[in-house]
């Protein structure tokens, strides 16, 4: 995807703090096993610009930023915080996207079990142009192939 070793330092420190505005969203929102309300939805909705407000001011972090504040803009423009679209999205972010619902995806929830690996698959498939940038999700999906097989060899 062209990113450098040393952008990727950012990348890998904005995958790591890209939730770390749900410090902001209540545990009774956040572990809850049914649907959220609407007025929770509003809430959880926050973390990124929360994310962004409490690392902004870190120095060594505002490179990393993309991926806490943008990891839930979609590629059609109704994504949130900031509603960007399509290569207003930074590039990490857009990547992050795919990887944030994979492991949501394949992960149990309080609110249910986790999908097998077709189903995911297709999800993502079914989602390129709308939620994620279609000219990288056939590039996810083979690196997330080529991951899973990798992994059953050893």
């Amino acid at each position: 995807m062209g990113i450098d070793d040393e952008k990727l330092v950012h990348v890998r420190r904005g995958a790591l703090l890209h939730d770390i505005g749900k410090m902001g969203v209540p545990d009774s929102i956040l572990l809850k096993s049914g649907k959220l309300t609407d007025e929770e939805w509003v809430l959880m909705r926050k973390h990124p610009a929360l994310a962004y407000e409490l690392l902004s001011p870190i120095a060594y972090l505002r490179d990393a930023l993309d991926i806490p504040y943008c990891h839930h803009e979609k590629w059609d423009g109704t994504g949130y915080p900031r509603g960007l679209k399509g290569e207003q999205i930074p590039l990490a972010a857009r990547l992050f996207a795919m990887v944030d619902v994979w492991d949501a995806l394949r992960s149990d929830r309080p609110y249910r079990k986790a999908w097998d690996e077709g189903k995911v698959r297709e999800h993502i498939q079914s989602l390129a142009g709308t939620h994620f940038d279609p000219n990288v999700v056939p590039i996810f999906l083979e690196l997330m192939e080529k991951t899973l097989r990798d992994a059953q060899q050893k």
